[in-house]
């Protein structure tokens, strides 16, 4: 028979066991709990931001800004709207001294009818520019402000001020103004066209439509657009072609490139077959024409007075046929080309020792010159080469 005071010992003993039994179970799932709540609280409630993280927190949101708002921080204050206004008259009025009109004599001769004449009108035009100089200097279009009685410009930050016509250039369709108000001013960076590449960005910045500070995107389609591909005779300049949008209105904006520099000046678009191609001047080749501009108020334009055409290599045993270049299809009379000794079908293959590809590189070349210094032309004619000296003159010395 089993000891009574045995199993009494036995019992709380028991209970002992039992009880840290519970405990670990308990403090296993506390754990466990704790462990679960870890995890999953990162998913349910976002983790507070202190006040020593957040300046990191906006740095690592600045890195997120596209290149596009990078560039419009740089040049895009320097953009403005350029409004134009000028009063375009009737085509008989001023044709009369002042006061002959109300003469009964006059009045009897030609009657009432025959002297009624039609009211003029102001015509309001916009373009856009660009602010490339502290001292106020904008580049714009020609066409934008030409004949203009009045021109005001409007900033980006509201102000509105009047500016001067310092000079124009329509052979280029480029002209500057000079804003007549105190600075400082916000300008834009000027970049190097010739570093350009087929295939870059494109930003053209301007105010289509009086539509402020419109931006369009594109890339460059062509560096060497030659104006007479587009049916334009009266100008004389190669165009930058993009597909980045150029409205009306648009015309002397920028078009920038990814680093918000100024790489060339918007000047038209075209319209009807192949629509949605936008063209620009080269900055490279309006900083030239702005600094003839600002110096005597016309740009000089060297020339030596012939047509080209390109000319198309090939394999041949003639080497008028093997050479790329220009060949020259007209010649203009007592020019520096027809005093130089250059005869139509001659083909240009180098100037000054750099080859020569096509027309457009002639015209660069001529383009670069001073008006001071001599070309040394190279050519073939009957298949041989020869070495022919001309000098340029400027397009408007030319005599006829």
């Amino acid at each position: 028979m089993p000891n009574a005071h045995s199993s009494d010992m036995r019992v709380p003993a028991a209970k002992t066991l039992l009880k840290s039994s519970l405990m670990l179970i308990e403090e296993k799932y506390i754990k466990f709990f704790i462990l679960l709540v870890i995890f999953a609280s990162p998913l349910r409630f976002p983790r507070q931001l202190y006040s020593e993280e957040a300046p990191l927190a906006r740095h690592e949101n600045t890195h997120k800004q596209s290149f596009i708002s990078k560039a419009l921080e740089k040049s895009g204050n320097a953009v403005v709207t350029i409004e134009t206004e000028r009063r375009v008259l009737s085509a008989r009025e001023g044709i009369f001294p002042p006061g002959i009109l109300n003469d009964p004599y006059f009045e009897r001769l030609f009657g009432r009818s025959g002297l009624q004449i039609p009211q003029s009108r102001i015509e309001r035009g916009q373009g856009s520019g660009v602010i490339f100089s502290q001292e106020g200097l904008v580049l714009t279009n020609a066409h934008v402000i030409e004949k203009t009685d009045q021109l005001t410009v409007g900033l980006s930050d509201g102000r509105r001020v009047s500016g001067q016509v310092v000079g124009q250039d329509s052979l280029t369709d480029l002209a500057v103004i000079k804003l007549k108000a105190p600075g400082p001013w916000p300008t834009a960076k000027l970049g190097n066209s010739e570093s350009l590449q087929v295939g870059d960005w494109a930003i053209a910045v301007g105010n289509p439509f009086g539509l402020e500070n419109s931006v369009t995107l594109g890339i460059i389609s062509n560096l060497n657009r030659d104006v007479a591909q587009l049916g334009i005779s009266d100008k004389r300049i190669d165009l930058i072609q993009t597909d980045a949008a150029i409205n009306p209105g648009n015309s002397g904006g920028p078009l920038l490139n990814s680093s918000g520099e100024v790489i060339g000046i918007n000047t038209l678009v075209r319209s009807g077959p192949g629509a949605g191609l936008g063209f620009a001047i080269p900055i490279n080749r309006a900083r030239k024409i702005a600094k003839d501009l600002i110096t005597s108020g016309r740009a000089k334009h060297p020339m030596i007075g012939v047509t080209l055409a390109s000319n198309i290599k090939q394999k041949s045993r003639y080497l008028s046929q093997r050479e790329s270049g220009a060949i020259v299809k007209y010649i203009i009379p007592n020019a520096p080309a027809d005093i130089g000794g250059l005869r139509v079908k001659d083909i240009i293959i180098a100037i000054d020792d750099k080859k020569i590809l096509s027309p457009s590189d002639v015209v660069k070349k001529i383009n670069q010159n001073d008006l001071d210094s001599s070309m040394m032309i190279k050519i073939v004619r009957d298949n041989r080469e020869y070495i022919r000296i001309i000098k340029p003159i400027d397009i408007y010395e030319l005599q006829l």
